[in-house]
């Protein structure tokens, strides 16, 4: 593994900076002067409260659109402010202890990109792949310009670029679209980047596909984690927790090469609250997403049930991607419970840092109910999850424990130390063996 040593402890609070601030869509489209990625900086005690020790942003540079169709790297999106506005971001964060993690769109740039503009007038094409005499898209988004990957001068652009921003304060990148990027490039940008910036973590999204062949050929430090996210909505729908076991077995074998990004929501998905059928299954999906081994990253939102479906159309994103007002403004008593067990389960997590490389082994697998083991040498927490309207009996005995500490759970408690336990129906419980 080549993660750095911070990483064991992050938890990352994700922004889509552009809609967040309310900036992206947006008729007319503010400007520079309205300074609008400092409203970002009222949230940092919010995401404190949560217990995020890292804010994961979305993209922040010049682009005419969403962001991801970047025209400059250099430059802050003048919807968002400018270079000041991102120094003092970078600089009240970092005050507070929350590291920052960009967002690298060197997949492709967006028909705004000098050097492109510079092609389709007759200049130089070298950056840009040609397929039957047009100019390469990302998946046929004609806003959306390919790069031509192996071209050194595009390589040495992407290395100084991720230099710049490291240097000017950011601990780290999520490389975008990074599955549809050659291995080949990555693994000449980053060592070089790596050269200079020892400590930065980079985390590929990964969509699907083999995680392990991308981590080697790439040397990425992560990926995202979408198979394990698909697991966690599909088995709690469905009822079908040998989904997520099958799963977890997989995630396993994961982390043996490297420890993945792991989420149960991000700027790309339908939000949890609405994937589920049953809203009490979201702090199931939580339970799982913060006993099991990974990089945690919690979807602004997510943390107090905000709902927003993803359609696939022109805007279909824009509901997962809503302006904030103030926090807790207009949370309803679900959100607020939500917001909660958040609380209660990344004070877990940050107490047993051990998690972040923990293997599971499962105890009791049925379609309603799991009862798995998260290890990491002698530590270990015992995680019962029942999606059934009947409640679910253990005997700790039986999975070799003599008794456990209740840690966490819904419903009332148990007593404090038990060998036999009743997980509530639709509930869930996190014990700590005795």
């Amino acid at each position: 593994m080549t993660e750095p040593g911070w990483v064991e402890h992050v938890i990352w609070w994700q922004i889509y900076p552009l809609g967040f601030v309310g900036a992206y869509p947006a008729d007319p489209a503010p400007t520079s002067g309205e300074h609008r990625i400092r409203r970002i900086v009222d949230w940092l005690d919010y995401a404190l409260e949560l217990g995020a020790s890292g804010l994961a942003l979305g993209p922040v540079f010049a682009s005419r659109s969403h962001g991801y169709d970047t025209t400059d790297h250099y430059r802050i999106d003048p919807r968002l402010g400018d270079d000041a506005d991102f120094d003092h971001l970078v600089s009240q964060a970092h005050s507070r202890g929350l590291r920052i993690l960009l967002d690298g769109v060197f997949n492709h740039v967006g028909t705004d990109f000098p050097r492109y503009r510079d092609a389709v007038g007759g200049g130089d094409t070298s950056w840009f792949p040609v397929r039957d005499g047009n100019f390469a898209t990302f998946e046929g988004h004609d806003g959306l310009i390919a790069l031509d990957h192996g071209h050194t001068e595009v390589i040495d652009y992407t290395v100084d670029v991720m230099c710049h921003w490291l240097g000017r304060g950011a601990d780290g990148w999520r490389l975008d679209a990074a599955y549809a990027v050659p291995n080949a490039f990555w693994a000449q940008v980053l060592p070089r980047v790596r050269a200079v910036f020892p400590d930065a973590w980079f985390v590929g999204e990964v969509i699907h596909g083999d995680y392990d062949a991308h981590v080697r050929g790439a040397g990425f430090d992560s990926v995202t984690q979408y198979e394990l996210w698909k697991a966690i909505w599909s088995s709690l729908n469905d009822a079908n927790f040998h989904e997520l076991d099958w799963t977890l077995t997989r995630h396993n074998e994961f982390l043996e090469t490297f420890v993945p990004m792991t989420f149960i929501g991000n700027h790309d998905v339908t939000r949890i609250a609405s994937m589920l059928v049953n809203p009490d299954h979201v702090e199931h999906a939580l339970v799982i997403l913060l006993t099991t081994g990974g990089t945690p990253s919690i979807y602004a939102g997510d943390e107090s049930a905000y709902r927003g479906v993803k359609e696939e159309r022109f805007g279909g994103d824009d509901a997962v991607r809503p302006e904030f007002s103030a926090p807790h403004e207009g949370v309803g008593e679900h959100g607020h419970q939500v917001f909660r067990a958040h609380q209660h389960l990344i004070g877990l997590r940050r107490r047993h840092p051990w998690l972040h490389t923990a293997r599971t082994e499962a105890l009791h697998v049925t379609n309603h109910g799991y009862v798995y083991a998260a290890r990491n040498g002698d530590d270990v927490l015992v995680v019962a999850l029942n999606v059934d309207s009947e409640p679910m009996e253990l005997s700790l005995p039986e999975f070799g424990f003599a008794a456990a500490e209740m840690v966490a759970g819904s419903g009332a408690p148990p007593p404090e130390v038990v060998a036999d336990v009743i997980v509530p129906a639709h509930g869930w419980l996190v014990l700590a063996p005795r």
